[in-house]
Parts: C-alpha cells; sequence; structure tokens
C-alpha cells in the first residue's frame, strides 16, 4: 500500500464528490458535508456491536469495517475542509501543534478549547 498525503487524499475525494454547490463554499455545501460528519456514529456503532456481541473481541472483520467507517468519516472531513478553503494537511498539521503545546505546557488533560 502507498503512502498518501492528507493534501493528495482530500484532492482525491473531492474528485468523487457529488453534492449540492460542491465548492462553493456556501452554507448549503457545509451542511451537506457537515451533516456527514454523522459517519463518527457508525464508527461508534461498529466498536459497540464489537462490545455488546463479540465480548470486547475485535475480529478482523470487524477491524475492517471499522476501518472502512472511518474512510468515510474521513471524506466528509476533507470535504469540510475544502469547503472551509483548507488544506486537510494545514488542518492535521495544526491539530498536532496545538497538541504538542499542550502537552509541553502539561495540560493535556483538562476540558475547554482554549488550554
Amino acid at each position: 500500500m502507498s503512502t498518501l498525503t492528507f493534501n493528495a487524499y482530500q484532492t482525491q475525494a473531492l474528485s468523487t464528490a457529488i453534492y449540492p454547490e460542491k465548492g462553493t463554499g456556501s452554507a448549503l455545501a457545509l451542511a451537506y458535508v457537515g451533516l456527514g460528519l454523522g459517519e463518527a456514529g457508525e464508527v461508534q456503532g461498529k466498536l459497540k456491536k464489537v462490545i455488546r456481541d463479540n465480548g470486547g473481541v475485535l475480529t478482523e472483520q470487524a477491524r475492517t469495517d471499522i476501518g472502512k467507517e472511518l474512510g468515510d468519516l474521513l471524506w466528509y472531513v476533507a470535504g469540510a475542509a475544502s469547503e472551509l478553503g483548507l488544506d486537510l494537511g494545514d488542518v492535521a498539521q495544526g491539530n498536532l501543534d496545538k497538541l504538542s503545546d499542550r502537552q509541553m505546557r502539561g495540560v493535556l488533560g483538562g476540558s475547554g478549547d482554549n488550554r
């Protein structure tokens, strides 16, 4: 399997996108991709079934199924970033920078966006 950058993924993922006002950054386009972030619930559902139906044992099939749902979620994240005019690579790096800063200041735990 080849390594794919976030920005390359974003470009390729958006080439498959079909939704109202795609690429305009409009409220409708943002609403569409934002609603798609509900795919996180699909990931949660698969994880819940691992606990409920398999006693917490993660099978290869469950791992594969969860991976597919994570892919769907990533597609919508890429779409949201695109509609906001953001590069997914920059979003990812910004998150790592934020977490590194919190780690250096000893505030990884806790709550609040601006800690």
